[in-house]
């Protein structure tokens, strides 16, 4: 069982490598893909990586190499590319996971609720019909059926044939 939410991990994100190295997803961008920094894909202007802290199996962000705090701020190609990437996106985790539906957005900003708010990215959350049950409501306590590396690497395999 995964305790994926909590304070100390929502501060965790906020702060994480900002200190030292600056924005957790530039400091990703320069290591090597794998499970270890999560990426399991690089178009021109994006990546898609896992959530390190998934809400769901299969929670994935779509994220500019751009440095920027929100969208309005992107140019047209990488605003176009964001939207190829989470479309290819869903068609992987529908094929996957057999998802009932998907949750897609962006918390932009520190007041929305952004956990990395100089750093807009756009999250695809694969939904099941009860998948919010006692755990998650009252003991804030998500659990995931399959480990995080496993979940990495049948996402990675299934884009690298996508492609």
């Amino acid at each position: 069982m995964n305790h994926l939410w909590s304070p100390w991990r929502m501060k965790y994100i906020q702060t994480h490598g900002e200190e030292e190295n600056g924005c957790v997803f530039c400091s990703l961008l320069n290591q090597k893909d794998g499970p270890g920094n999560l990426i399991v894909h690089r178009d021109d202007r994006v990546f898609v990586i896992l959530n390190r802290y998934p809400y769901t199996s299969g929670h994935l962000m779509v994220v500019p190499f751009d440095h920027r705090p929100s969208f309005e701020t992107l140019d047209q190609q990488t605003l176009a590319e964001i939207m190829q990437t989470t479309t290819v996106c869903m068609r992987i985790l529908r094929k996957l996971y057999e998802p009932e539906a998907f949750n897609l957005g962006a918390n932009v900003g520190e007041a929305a609720g952004a956990g990395i708010a100089d750093h807009v990215h756009m999250h695809i959350v694969p939904r099941w019909s009860g998948d919010t049950n006692f755990m998650s409501t009252l003991g804030q306590t998500r659990v995931l059926p399959e480990e995080l590396e496993e979940t990495y690497r049948r996402i990675k395999d299934e884009y690298d044939n996508y492609v």
